[in-house]
C-alpha cells in the first residue's frame, strides 16, 4: 500500500515543500528511509516504530520504504517525523490515505508517542498556503505561531492519538483554543531617552542616525553613556508594520528563537553580541545555513559594543551586507541569501585604556593608540555615515539631574522626517537617505552654492574618498529633511563633517 503527504524542508529561509511517501510490501522486514535524508533524519525511523508501538499501533512484520522527494536536496531536521507516521499509519491502512491529500505537517516524535515543538513552522504554513493546501498540522507548541497566518486551517496536536483524530475529522482541533489571538512577543520596551543626562550632541546625532537610517559610530572614554545610547536607539524608531512583524517572526522562527506563548516579533530588533563572536555567529552558517546575528538584526539595531576587540574577520564581513543589505553564504549544496538590512551603531574607545586624548590618564603609548584606532580598516569605517564624540559627563550635569526629551517626542520628529523619505523615494527600491546610490547623489541631494563652497574647502584639507563624499551628503540631505529644506545649505554640510570624527587629523593622530 502507498500513502503520502506533504512537508517542508527549510534551506536558509527559504522553504521548499517534501512530499513524504511510505510503501509498505512482502518482503523481509524492515524500515528504510531514502531521499537523501541527514543523520537526524534517519533516526525518525526508530523514533516513529516505537512511538507507534508504545501507543498501541500494532502493523504486520512488513518491508516498510520511506522516500522524501526531491531526492536531490538534503533533509535536515526532526520535522519529519510526524509526516513519516502519518504516512506509514495511512500506508497500514490505520487511517485512509485520502485524509492526508492536501494536508502540510512538522513535528517531532518522542518515543511514547508525544509530539514536540519544531522551529520553522511560520514559514512551512505560509509555505502550505502559496500551495493552496487544505489544512496543516502542527505541534500544539507551535500552535500560536502557526496562527500568525489566517489564510489557511491550523490543527495543533499533542500525540499521535490526537494526530489520528485531527486527520480523520480536523474541525474540532482547527477551532482549538481559536478564540485567543496571537499576541505580541516580547515585553515592552522600559528605556528612554529622557534617562540620559547631558550628551546632547551625542543624542543629535543618534537622532539624525534614526531619521535617516544611517549607521553610527560612539567614541568616548568607559562610562559616558555609549551603550546607553545605544540600547534606546530602537526606542525612536517608528513602529513596523504587521507585513514586516510577519517577516522578522519567520527568521526568528527559522533560527528557533520564537517565545511559545507570544510568537509575534512586534519590536524592531537589537542585537548586541559579545566580541568574542566568530565570524560564523556573526554572518550565520552551517552544514545547513541558519540565521547569524546579521540578519537577526533585521529592521532593527546591529550593537558591537568595544568594537576594535572584535576580530578582524568578524568587522570585515561586515562590509558586503552594509551595501547590499543581504549576505550571501555559500555552500556545495548551493547559495544561501539572507536578508540584512540593519542599522550599525557601534561605540569604542579612543584608545586601549580609554582615556585619550587625556595624558595626565592616558597611559597608552602612540603606537598602542594607532594600533588600537587601525584595527578597524578605513574601508569599514567609510562605510559609517556618523561618527560622533561621547565627552565625558560634568559634575553639574550629573548634580542637576535634568531630564531631557522622552524618546515619543524624539519619536515623533523621526516619523515625520522618515514619512518625507517615503514620499521622495516612492517610485524607487529605497526608502531611507541612508540608502541612497551614488548614481542617486546628485538627484535628490541638491546643494546651495555656499554649501558648495564649503564642501570643495573639506574635500581640499581633509583627504576624502568618494564613498565619505556621498555618505556626507547623505547626512546633510537628513539634517535639511529634519528642518524641512529642499536645498542642502552650508550649515546641513557643516554639521554633516563634524560628524566625520575618523577623518580629523587631530584624532587620527
Amino acid at each position: 500500500m502507498f500513502a503520502s503527504v506533504l512537508s517542508a524542508a527549510i534551506l536558509g529561509i527559504e522553504v521548499r515543500p517534501v512530499q513524504v511517501e511510505a510503501d509498505v510490501s512482502n518482503g523481509l522486514p524492515s524500515f528504510t528511509m531514502v531521499g537523501f535524508p541527514s543523520a537526524q533524519v534517519k533516526e525518525a525511523q526508530d523514533r516513529v516504530r516505537t512511538a507507534l508501538k508504545n501507543n498501541g499501533f500494532h502493523f504486520p512484520p512488513k518491508k516498510i520504504t520511506v522516500n522524501l522527494a526531491p531526492a536531490d536536496m538534503k533533509k535536515e531536521g526532526a520535522g519529519f517525523d510526524m509526516p513519516v507516521a502519518a504516512a506509514v499509519m495511512a500506508a497500514f491502512e490505520m487511517i485512509k490515505p485520502q485524509v492526508l491529500e492536501g494536508v502540510m505537517m512538522s513535528g517531532e516524535i518522542s518515543l511514547n508517542g508525544e509530539i514536540h515543538e519544531v522551529s520553522g513552522i511560520l514559514p512551512m504554513v505560509l509555505c502550505a498556503r502559496d500551495l493552496g493546501c487544505r489544512l496543516c498540522v502542527v505541534p500544539y507548541g507551535n500552535l500560536k505561531e502557526g496562527r500568525l497566518i489566517r489564510d489557511v486551517p491550523v490543527a495543533g496536536v499533542k500525540n499521535l492519538q490526537e494526530l489520528m483524530q485531527c486527520l480523520n475529522d480536523p474541525e474540532p482541533y482547527i477551532q482549538r483554543e481559536k478564540q485567543e489571538e496571537p499576541e505580541d512577543g516580547g515585553k515592552r520596551n522600559q528605556l528612554d531617552f529622557a534617562d540620559i543626562e547631558g550628551q546632547e550632541s551625542a543624542k543629535r546625532a543618534a537622532e539624525i542616525a534614526v531619521s535617516g537610517f544611517h549607521n553610527i559610530l560612539f567614541i568616548g572614554p568607559p562610562g559616558t553613556g555609549k551603550t546607553m545610547l545605544a540600547r534606546r536607539l530602537p526606542t525612536i524608531m517608528p513602529g513596523i508594520s504587521f507585513e514586516e512583524k510577519l517577516e522578522l517572526t519567520k527568521i526568528y522562527s527559522i533560527a528557533g528563537l520564537l517565545a511559545r506563548d507570544h510568537p509575534l516579533i512586534s519590536q524592531r530588533p537589537f542585537r548586541s553580541p559579545h566580541h568574542t563572536s566568530t565570524a560564523y555567529a556573526l554572518a550565520g552558517g552551517g552544514r545547513n545555513p541558519r540565521p547569524g546575528e546579521i540578519t537577526l538584526a533585521h529592521r532593527g539595531v546591529l550593537f558591537l559594543d568595544e568594537m576594535p576587540e572584535f576580530s578582524r574577520s568578524s568587522l570585515e564581513l561586515l562590509r558586503q551586507p552594509l551595501e547590499d543589505k543581504v549576505i550571501h553564504i555559500a555552500r556545495v549544496s548551493g547559495t544561501y541569501t539572507f536578508p540584512a538590512d540593519f542599522m550599525l551603531c557601534a561605540a569604542m574607545n579612543p584608545c586601549p585604556c580609554g582615556y585619550y586624548p587625556d595624558l595626565n590618564r592616558c597611559t597608552c603609548t602612540p603606537g598602542a593608540v594607532a594600533g588600537y584606532l587601525g584595527k578597524i580598516s578605513r574601508p569599514l569605517l567609510d562605510r559609517i555615515d556618523i561618527s560622533t564624540e561621547v565627552p565625558p559627563i560634568s559634575f553639574e550635569q550629573l548634580h542637576q539631574g535634568k531630564r531631557g526629551e522622552n524618546s515619543e517626542v524624539i519619536r515623533s520628529r523621526v516619523e515625520r522626517v522618515q514619512k518625507l523619505q517615503r514620499e521622495r523615494y516612492k517610485d524607487m527600491d529605497i526608502k531611507f537617505n541612508g540608502q541612497l546610490r551614488s548614481s542617486q547623489i546628485d538627484r535628490f541631494c541638491p546643494v546651495t552654492d555656499s554649501g558648495a563652497r564649503l564642501l570643495a574647502r573639506a574635500f581640499e584639507r581633509i583627504a576624502f574618498s568618494a564613498r565619505s563624499y556621498h555618505r556626507i551628503l547623505k547626512v546633510a540631505r537628513t539634517i535639511a529633511d529634519m528642518e524641512g529644506e529642499e536645498k542642502i545649505a552650508s550649515h546641513h554640510i557643516g554639521e554633516a563633517l563634524s560628524y566625520r570624527v575618523f577623518d580629523k587629523e587631530s584624532v587620527i593622530k
